[in-house]
């Protein structure tokens, strides 16, 4: 059986992956990446966490915890450094539509097709 947080994850990404391909807004597109990316780092959240024995895994945050197994930190730290990544390619492709808008006065794709040269 699989888990609720694989299911989600599968379900966020295929939704990101149906508005990129059958959205032509500009805004929904950036939209779509962002769920896209969203699902991925649950996806990968939900791989670093285990259960050992029957019981739930703590954070390896806790100092001088004997009680048991930890989580995995590296995926903890790839997601971070993916989260930082994808804000900030939000942010440039927000600031490029915001460019695209003002310069062209729309956001649909099929007339912004004329910037081909």
């Amino acid at each position: 059986m699989i888990a609720f947080q694989y299911l989600t994850a599968i379900i966020m990404v295929a939704l990101g992956i149906y508005a990129l391909l059958y959205k032509r807004n500009l805004i929904k597109l950036i939209l779509a990446l962002d769920l896209i990316d969203s699902g991925i780092h649950l996806l990968l959240i939900s791989e670093g966490y285990r259960i050992e024995n029957g019981l739930p895994t703590t954070a390896p945050i806790y100092t001088g915890y004997e009680g048991g197994a930890m989580v995995a930190p590296i995926p903890q730290a790839l997601v971070l450094t993916s989260i930082v990544i994808g804000v900030c390619v939000l942010s440039l492709a927000v600031a490029l539509t915001v460019n695209a808008y003002r310069h062209y006065g729309t956001l649909d794709i099929t007339k912004l097709r004329r910037l081909r040269g």
